[in-house]
């Protein structure tokens, strides 16, 4: 065998073991992950936002990017938006993807300079690149709990017909987190493992409404504890809970249907200034250079952007009804 097939053939093996002890070692720290969030519970008080950053992170952490995020309160609002996405990224990860995303828009608008002037670019670029992460995180944690807020009154019924039929509380939700489909199935999977496990069913509806911060969930949820207090037929609460979630999303998407327009209204007004100054620095570049140089011009493309932005922000305040 000639010596550089050799060497390649060494180099190939000892890249794939290397892949292959990182994937391992990623699937072992999951399960070690999953393992202490559920044997956390066993204390048998709620978990507290404090006590979680303590437990999942070291107290004094020598990560820059860590630090940084504990001094800005980040810390805790990522470890939340990541945990009801369902993505298995940690803290640190999104912090530099969305920390990647921020230099190269900084590059980006500096070498494109679509923004007349290229400090207002780089800033622009910069910001929409290094919000991208996040976006996404925010995209799926929406698609989530849509998701599950779908599938919720199903299960409220699917508890009450077995608990019609005889079984337990727990063992409902056992069959539940066993036949659902995704993501409520494994929640509730989760639920019936720690209440199993003993911690008491409060702490396990606090976990829940952390992962789920869902008005439907809360509803449950109280429910559930106060008919352990005062007694009641239980299976008749989650039918009628049940219908009233059924109410409360046809109701939304009332008034969703209702709202369309102005959410329409809302992007092609954000989005078509934009378009068309990009679309006239590219036809016309010397029609916005007049009002760059200018120094009064700067301003007004300046306070233009900003007016840009809240309005819609404005709009969206007004068009966004909570049910």
């Amino acid at each position: 065998m000639p010596p550089l097939l050799f060497f390649l053939f060494f180099c190939i093996l000892a890249i794939a073991l290397v892949a292959t002890a990182a994937g391992l070692h990623f699937l072992e720290s999951q399960r070690k992950k999953q393992v202490t969030g559920i044997l956390r519970t066993l204390e048998g008080k709620p978990r507290r936002e404090e006590e979680s950053n303590i437990l999942l992170d070291p107290p004094n952490p020598d990560n820059l990017l860590q630090r940084l995020a504990a001094s800005l309160n980040l810390t805790t609002t990522l470890e939340n938006a990541l945990m009801q996405s369902g993505l298995n990224w940690s803290v640190n990860e999104l912090m530099i993807a969305m920390g990647s995303g921020a230099a190269a828009g900084i590059i980006l608008g500096w070498w494109l300079n679509l923004f007349v002037f290229w400090p207002l670019s780089s800033l622009l670029f910069g910001a929409a690149l290094g919000a991208l992460p996040y976006g996404y995180v925010r995209f799926k944690r929406q698609r989530r709990m849509a998701a599950f807020e779908e599938q919720f009154p199903e299960a409220l019924d699917f508890l009450a017909r077995s608990m019609r039929a005889g079984h337990a509380f727990s063992v409902g939700l056992e069959m539940l987190g066993a036949e659902s489909p995704e993501p409520l199935g494994q929640e509730f999977r989760t639920l019936f493992n720690e209440q199993n496990l003993g911690a008491p069913m409060e702490v396990a509806f606090e976990n829940m409404l952390r992962r789920f911060p869902l008005v439907d969930v809360r509803f449950f949820a109280s429910s559930v504890m106060l008919q352990k207090q005062t007694g009641g037929n239980l299976s008749e609460i989650l039918l009628r809970l049940a219908y009233v979630i059924r109410e409360r999303v046809r109701l939304k998407g009332q008034v969703r249907a209702i709202s369309a327009h102005g959410r329409l209204t809302a992007g092609i007004l954000t989005v078509m200034p934009m378009a068309l100054m990009v679309i006239m620095l590219f036809v016309a570049p010397g029609y916005l250079q007049g009002m760059a140089r200018d120094p009064d011009g700067k301003y007004m493309i300046l306070a233009a952007i900003v007016s840009q932005f809240l309005g819609y922000y404005f709009i969206r305040k007004i068009i966004r009804i909570k049910i």
